[in-house]
C-alpha cells in the first residue's frame, strides 16, 4: 500500500511539474481541399517531427495546437502528394490544397502501443484508408479487405451468419486457429463484429515479425489495427448513410431436370420407384431459396468538440436476409468515443464503448439442407396433394430439404462490449505515460429446436454433414420435439501501462516504449441443457419446462462440454527501441516476454524479440542530383512471435471423465478414467519470420510502391499426436512437435497514369506468392510415421476414402487419393495402382498419389479510381491462380447408376451406370480453382453544396460479384481457404450471391 501511495505522489509530481514546464503553444486551423476546391474530410495534418496530429471534420476543417511558431505541419491524404507548410506564428483560414498523386509518405501508420510515419517504418505495414475498403452489403471486417493488402488470403461464402477466413502469409499452425490478432483503437483481441464499417478510419495490417513481435505470443498469424473515426475540435457535424441492397444467387449446379433424368434412366434401362416418381419437375436448388434477399443500412453519427475535447457517437443498424430460406443476419452497434484534455491540454483522457448486438438465423441442418437439395430426384414434388411435405422414407438418407428447414429453429443471439479507458500524460524530457484500462464482455444465447416433424426421420440413417475436416456422425431428434438451448458469456479484463519517450539530440532522434500488460480471460460461464418430448410444436426452443425428457426411455440430457468453463491469465512485459539518425538510417528492436496460464507448468514463460532496420537510400548524397526515385529505402526485420490461440485452460492438464460403462454383478456400471494426458512440458509454438522490402517512389510521386520477400517457419506446432499406450495410458497427447515454412514475395503498386483538370485515374494492384511446407510432422513419442491421413467427406460408397494427407515435405491442403486413368475398354474407370499399374480395383490409402495442393500460387488485388468532376467510379478486380480444388460434390453428384434414387448432374449424362468406379474420389475430381472476379464496381456522384445546412451530399451505386471467369465446374470457386482442410467442396457451400445496391451518405 505504502508502494501504491509512493508511485501515486510520484506521478502527481511529475504532472504539476511539467505544468510549469511547458511551453505556450501556437494554433492554427484551415482546410483542406483537392484539385476541384472539394473539402478532404479525413485527411491527416501532422505537426512535423511529433505524434501531435488531427483529422480534418466533414467540411475538411481542421484546428491545431503547435508546439513553436515556426512549426512545420504536413496534410496528407491517401491518393494525394503530400504538402509541408512551414508557420510564422498562429494561422487561421489556412487552405491547403492537395493534389493527387501516390506519394504518401508522412501517413501516419498504428503499430503496437503507438504511431509512426510510414517513411520511418522498418517493417512491413500495409495501410488501407476507409475509402478504400471494400464497398457493398457487408457485415464482416474480414470481407472488407479482401484483395486490399498483398499476402491476406480471404475466402468468403454467401452465408450471411459466417466470417470470412482470413490467412496472412500462409498457415502457421496446424490447430484451428488461423486468422491475425485483431486490436482496435489499441484494446487487444477486440471481437471484430464490435465495430462497423462505417466507423473504420484505418486498417493496419502488420505483416513481419518486426512489426508483430510487440504482441508476443498472439501475433503469429498477423496482426490487424482498426482505428476508428474521432471527433474534431470544431462545431458539431452530424453525418447519415443509409443503403439497400438486393441479393440474388450468382451460380447453381446443373442438375438435371425431371425431362433430363427421365430421359437418361430410360435410356439406361433404369426405372424410378413409384414412392418417389410423382411426376413433378422440381427445382429443389430454387426451393430452398428465396426469390431476392434485402438488405439494408443506416449509419448516424455525430461528432464535435472544443478547444480542450472531442467527441464522436454513432449508431449503426444493419439487417441482411440468407438467400437460403429463414437464414438473416441484423446487427445493432452503438459507438461512442470521448477525448478531453486537461492542465494546458497535457493530459488526456479517452473513453471509448462500443456495443454490438447480432441476431443471427441461421437454416436448421444447414449442410444436411444443402446436400439434400442436389440429391433430390426432380421427379419428386416438394409437397403433396394434401399439403403435406413430400417424403420417401424408404430410400435410406432421404430428406426433404424444405421440410428440414421450415420444421427447425436454429438462432443465436449475441451481445459484445467493450469499453476502454485511456490516460495519457505529457511529462518533462520528452516522456509520456500511457495507462489502458480495458473491459470486453460477450454473450452469447443460443437455441436449436427440431419440431414433432423430425421424429419421422430414422435416427439410424440421419447423419449430419459438418464441414471438413469433421466428420459425419448420426443424430437423433428425441421424441415429440427436441430442443437445445444454452448461454455463454465470455469475459476479458486488460490493464495495460507504457511510458514513451521521444527525443532529439541533432540529427538522432530515438523513441522508445517500455510496458507492462495484464490480462484474466473468464471463458464459457454459463450451462446448457436439451430435453425433449413437447406437447406442442409452436414453443421452439423458448420453453424447455414444458418438456417431459423423463418419460423417454434412454434419453439422457446433455449438458454440454465439460470443460466449457476456463479462467487464463497473461502477463507480459515489453520493450521497443526506435533509433533514427537524419531520417537516414533507421533502426527497430523490440522484446515481450509473455507468461501464459494455458501451457505446461514448466514452460509457462517465453521470449520474443524482434530488430529490423531501413536504409533511406534517396537521403545519400550520391542520389542528389538524381531525378528518378523520389522514395527509396531499404529493410530488413527479423523476430520471433507465438501461438497462443486454439489452445484452452486444460490443454496441458490432465483430464479424467466418463468411459462408457462396464457390467458388474448384474448391472451396468458407470466407468471413469483419464481422457486426457497432462504435458508439463508444452509449451508456445514460436514462429521466425525474416523479412526483406524496398519501398520506393518514382515519376515525381506518380508511381510509388514496395517489394518484401520473407521466410517464415514456425516451430513446435502443437497438436494431438499418437503415443505408445505404455507410455501414456490415454494413446495421445497434445504436444509440440512439427515445423512448418511459409515463403513468400509481396508486390505493391500505386499510381496516378492519368491527372487532369477535370479528370483523374489512379490505380493500385498487389500481388502475393505464398509457398507452404510442413517440414516436420514428429515428435518424440509420436508413433503415427511422417504423415496423416485425413478429411473424409464420406460420401455414397466412400467409407474410408479421405482426400488429404499432412506429410513432411508437402503443405498443408496437400491432396493425396486415387489417380485417375480413363475408362478400359468395358467403360469402367480404372486407376493407377502404387507401382503405376491400371487397376480397377483400387486399395483405399495403399494406391494413392499426391495430386496438387489447395494452396493458391498467386493472390492479386486490382482497384482503378476514376473521377470526372462530379463523378467517381471505382472498378475493383480480385484474383486466386494456381490452387486446386477437391470437388467431392461433384463425385457425389457423379453415380449414374443410382439416378433412380438421387438426382446426378447434366454433364454426366454420357457416363454409364454399370462403371460403379464413376464416382469414386480421386484426380477425376481435381480442378484448377483459380479464377478472376469482379468483386466490386461503384458509381457515385457528389453533388455540390446545396443548402448551407447540407454540407455534403453523395448517391451511389454499387454491384458485387458481378462475374467470375474459372474453369470451375462448382457453385464459386471461393471455397473455404482457412482451417486445417482447405480447398474442398463437400456438398456444404452456401451459394455466393451477386448484389446491386443504392446508397447515399450526407452530411450536415
Amino acid at each position: 500500500m505504502k508502494k501504491t501511495k509512493f508511485t501515486l505522489l510520484t506521478l502527481f509530481f511529475l504532472i504539476a511539474f511539467s505544468i510549469n514546464s511547458w511551453a505556450q503553444k501556437t494554433q492554427v486551423s484551415g482546410k483542406v481541399v483537392d484539385e476541384q476546391n472539394m473539402p478532404l474530410p479525413g485527411a491527416n495534418v501532422v505537426e512535423s517531427g511529433t505524434k501531435n496530429g488531427v483529422m480534418t471534420d466533414f467540411d475538411g476543417k481542421f484546428k491545431l495546437d503547435v508546439s513553436k511558431s515556426n512549426a512545420v505541419i504536413v496534410v496528407s491524404f491517401m491518393g494525394y502528394a503530400d504538402q509541408s507548410i512551414k508557420l510564422s506564428g498562429s494561422k487561421t483560414n489556412l487552405t491547403v490544397k492537395l493534389v493527387s498523386g501516390a506519394n504518401n509518405l508522412e501517413q501516419v501508420v498504428v503499430v503496437g502501443y503507438g504511431k509512426s510515419s510510414r517513411k520511418n517504418l522498418t517493417s512491413a505495414v500495409t495501410s488501407v484508408k476507409a475509402e478504400a475498403l471494400n464497398r457493398g452489403a457487408i457485415s464482416d471486417v474480414g470481407q472488407l479487405l479482401q484483395g486490399k493488402s498483398s499476402g491476406l488470403n480471404i475466402s468468403a461464402s454467401g452465408d450471411p451468419n459466417r466470417k470470412a477466413s482470413v490467412v496472412l502469409r500462409g498457415a502457421s499452425t496446424l490447430n484451428s486457429s488461423q486468422g491475425p490478432f485483431y486490436v482496435v483503437d489499441g484494446v487487444p483481441g477486440v471481437d471484430i463484429s464490435l465495430v462497423s464499417p462505417d466507423d473504420i478510419a484505418t486498417i493496419d495490417v502488420l505483416k513481419d515479425a518486426a512489426a508483430t513481435a510487440i504482441y508476443g505470443n498472439r501475433a503469429a498469424n498477423g496482426v490487424i489495427m482498426v482505428t476508428t473515426k474521432k471527433g474534431s475540435k470544431e462545431k458539431a457535424q452530424i453525418s447519415y448513410s443509409s443503403y439497400v441492397g438486393f441479393e440474388k444467387v450468382s451460380n447453381q449446379l446443373d442438375m438435371m431436370n425431371a425431362t433430363q433424368l427421365r430421359a437418361f434412366v430410360t435410356k439406361n434401362n433404369l426405372a424410378f420407384t413409384p414412392e418417389n416418381d410423382k411426376g413433378a419437375n422440381t427445382n429443389w436448388q430454387k426451393e430452398i431459396l428465396r426469390s431476392g434477399a434485402l438488405s439494408t443500412s443506416h449509419n448516424l453519427s455525430i461528432s464535435g468538440g472544443g478547444e480542450h475535447g472531442n467527441y464522436m457517437a454513432s449508431l449503426t443498424t444493419l439487417n441482411r436476409e440468407g438467400v437460403i430460406l429463414t437464414s438473416d443476419f441484423s446487427r445493432v452497434i452503438a459507438h461512442l468515443a470521448i477525448e478531453q484534455y486537461a492542465f494546458n491540454d497535457n493530459v488526456k483522457f479517452g473513453l471509448n464503448v462500443s456495443n454490438s448486438n447480432t441476431n443471427a438465423q441461421n437454416v436448421a441442418q444447414r449442410n444436411t439442407v444443402l446436400l439434400q437439395a442436389v440429391n433430390h430426384l426432380p421427379v419428386s414434388p416438394v409437397k403433396n396433394a394434401d399439403g403435406t411435405y413430400f417424403e420417401n422414407f424408404i430410400s435410406t438418407g432421404y430428406f426433404n430439404p424444405v421440410a428440414l428447414i421450415n420444421h427447425g429453429d436454429d438462432d443465436t443471439k449475441t451481445s459484445n462490449l467493450v469499453g476502454n479507458f485511456t490516460t495519457e500524460i505529457k511529462l518533462p524530457f520528452g516522456l509520456k505515460y500511457n495507462l489502458n484500462l480495458a473491459y470486453q464482455k460477450s454473450t452469447t444465447l443460443h437455441g436449436e429446436f427440431y419440431d414433432s416433424y423430425y421424429q419421422k426421420y430414422n435416427s439410424a440413417n440421419f447423419y449430419n454433414n459438418p464441414d471438413p475436416p469433421a466428420v459425419h456422425s448420426l443424430i437423433n431428434f428425441g421424441v415429440n420435439g427436441s430442443a437445445l438451448r444454452n448461454t455463454y458469456t465470455n469475459t476479458n479484463n486488460i490493464i495495460e501501462s507504457f511510458l514513451t519517450w521521444d527525443k532529439t539530440f541533432g540529427n538522432h532522434k530515438i523513441n522508445a516504449v517500455l510496458g507492462y500488460s495484464w490480462q484474466e480471460d473468464v471463458l464459457g460461464d454459463g450451462f446448457q441443457a436439451t430435453t425433449t418430448n413437447f406437447p406442442v410444436d409452436n414453443v421452439s426452443y423458448n420453453n424447455l419446462a414444458l418438456s417431459n425428457y423423463s418419460s423417454v426411455s434412454g434419453y439422457r440430457v446433455d449438458f454440454g462440454s465439460s470443460t466449457a468453463y476456463q479462467k487464463t491469465r497473461l502477463i507480459s512485459d515489453f520493450f521497443r527501441l526506435n533509433y533514427n539518425y537524419n531520417d537516414k538510417y533507421l533502426i527497430q528492436g523490440s522484446i515481450r516476454r509473455d507468461g501464459g496460464s494455458v501451457f505446461g507448468a514448466n514452460n509457462r514463460w517465453g521470449y520474443f524479440p524482434s530488430i529490423g532496420g531501413a536504409w533511406r537510400v534517396d537521403k545519400e548524397g550520391f542520389m542528389a542530383d538524381q531525378k528518378v526515385f523520389e522514395d527509396l529505402k531499404l529493410r530488413a526485420s527479423y523476430g520471433v512471435t507465438g501461438n497462443s490461440s486454439g489452445f484452452n485452460a486444460y490443454t496441458a492438464q490432465f483430464i479424467s471423465g466418463s468411459l462408457g460403462t462396464f457390467y458388474y454383478n448384474g448391472q451396468q456400471i458407470g466407468a471413469y478414467g483419464p481422457n486426457q494426458a497432462a504435458n508439463p512440458d508444452l509449451q508456445w509454438e514460436k514462429t521466425s519470420t525474416a523479412n526483406i522490402g524496398l519501398d520506393f517512389t518514382v515519376l515525381k510521386g506518380k508511381l510509388s510502391g514496395s517489394v518484401d520477400y520473407y521466410e517464415k517457419k514456425t516451430t513446435g506446432m502443437i497438436t494431438s499426436y499418437s503415443v505408445n499406450p505404455i507410455l501414456v495410458p490415454i494413446g495421445s497427447i497434445v504436444a509440440n512437435g512439427g515445423t512448418m515454412s511459409n515463403k513468400g514475395i509481396e508486390v505493391s503498386l500505386n499510381a496516378t497514369p492519368v491527372q487532369t483538370k477535370n479528370f483523374t485515374w489512379s490505380t493500385g494492384m498487389n500481388a502475393s506468392h505464398n509457398k507452404n511446407e510442413i517440414t516436420k510432422l514428429t515428435n518424440p513419442f509420436f508413433i503415427g510415421g511422417d504423415s496423416i491421413r485425413r478429411v473424409q467427406p464420406e460420401g455414397g460408397g466412400q467409407t474410408g476414402s479421405t482426400l488429404q494427407i499432412l506429410k513432411e515435405g508437402k503443405p498443408l491442403g496437400q491432396f493425396f487419393t486415387l489417380q485417375y486413368a480413363g475408362k478400359n475398354a468395358n467403360g469402367v474407370s480404372q486407376y493407377y495402382d502404387k507401382n503405376g499399374n491400371l487397376t480397377t480395383t483400387p486399395a483405399i490409402g495403399t494406391d494413392y498419389h499426391y495430386a496438387g495442393s489447395a494452396q493458391p500460387k498467386l493472390l492479386l488485388g486490382w482497384s482503378n479510381d476514376f473521377k470526372y468532376k462530379n463523378f467517381d467510379l471505382n472498378i475493383f478486380i480480385r484474383g486466386v491462380f494456381g490452387n486446386k480444388i477437391f470437388n467431392a460434390t461433384r463425385a457425389d453428384l457423379f453415380r449414374p447408376a443410382t439416378a433412380m434414387t438421387t438426382n446426378i448432374l447434366v454433364d454426366a449424362a454420357n457416363e454409364s451406370p454399370s462403371d460403379l468406379n464413376s464416382f469414386k474420389y480421386s484426380t477425376r475430381f481435381i480442378e484448377d480453382g483459380s479464377y478472376i472476379r469482379l468483386d466490386n464496381a461503384t458509381l457515385g456522384y457528389n453533388f455540390p453544396q446545396i443548402h448551407k445546412y447540407i454540407k455534403s451530399l453523395r448517391i451511389y451505386s454499387t454491384v458485387n460479384n458481378l462475374f467470375v471467369i474459372t474453369k470451375y465446374s462448382g457453385i464459386d470457386p471461393e471455397v473455404e481457404q482457412g482451417g486445417t482442410a482447405p480447398g474442398v467442396d463437400s456438398n456444404n457451400f452456401y451459394p455466393k450471391t451477386r448484389t446491386v445496391l443504392f446508397g447515399l451518405k450526407a452530411s450536415f
